[in-house]
């Protein structure tokens, strides 16, 4: 039999709605070691990463090892972007071994985890293989993550993938949480987004508004001008 084709999302694709992320030890001691990703683009990922799950008000916990005596405070781009949050700071490697972690994933309720941090091999491995082993299914932002080197990093991926784990990446989680240019009520706040951390694409996105007045969801029937200047209003 034929498969049918239908306009619907796939299972595995992820939404604002249906996930929880979990962001690890993005702090300038652990930062310092790292070499499979420079600093500078590591920062930008986890910024980008942050500041998506901030704007489509995705549940998010955040947690330190050892912040006060030894790694230092989450990167300032993770912060601001959860200023109220209540970063939770522990001795275990493992994140998931720390009980107010599992607590806090416990009280969200969302089966489908999505996480970043450093480093890939110790802090990432130990917790998405934790959850897989309790039936969580499992996401990795690759490119949020780093480790001591690349073969680190890389052998620490492909160990996760051959668990179960789905990788993506940062401007995938960004687009992905997006995924379709007629909603209107994020668009700015996804464009807004890659013209700071996207990289060749938000440079592309400026050019094109700059030289153009362009926009990905001009073209979508039923989208009015009206609406769309409703919504670039209320962004700014």
């Amino acid at each position: 039999m034929a498969a049918n084709a239908k306009p619907v999302p796939g299972k595995t694709l992820i939404s604002p709605t249906d996930h929880t992320l979990i962001m690890i030890d993005h702090q300038s001691q652990m930062a310092f070691a790292t070499r499979s990703i420079d600093a500078v683009t590591l920062r930008n990922n986890a910024a980008m990463v942050a500041k998506a799950a901030a704007g489509f008000k995705v549940s998010t916990i955040l947690t330190t090892v050892a912040e006060k005596t030894f790694s230092g405070p989450i990167f300032e781009e993770i912060k601001d972007a959860f200023p109220e949050a209540d970063v939770i700071d522990r001795t275990s490697m493992n994140t998931w071994e720390d009980g107010r972690v599992t607590e806090r994933v416990n009280q969200i309720g969302k089966n489908r985890l999505v996480f970043a941090g450093l480093w890939t091999s110790v802090c990432i491995v130990g917790p998405t293989l934790s959850a897989l082993d309790q039936g969580f299914e499992v996401y990795v932002v690759a490119d949020a993550c780093g480790d001591v080197t690349d073969e680190a990093h890389q052998r620490a991926m492909d160990r996760m993938a051959q668990a179960g784990v789905r990788p993506m990446t940062s401007l995938q989680y960004l687009l992905e949480l997006q995924r379709d240019w007629a909603r209107t009520d994020t668009y700015e706040l996804t464009t807004g987004i890659a013209k700071l951390h996207g990289g060749g694409y938000g440079l592309g996105i400026i050019y094109a508004k700059t030289m153009f007045g362009g926009s990905e969801d001009k073209h979508v029937t039923g989208v009015g001008t009206a609406t769309k200047e409703a919504s670039r209003q209320a962004a700014e």
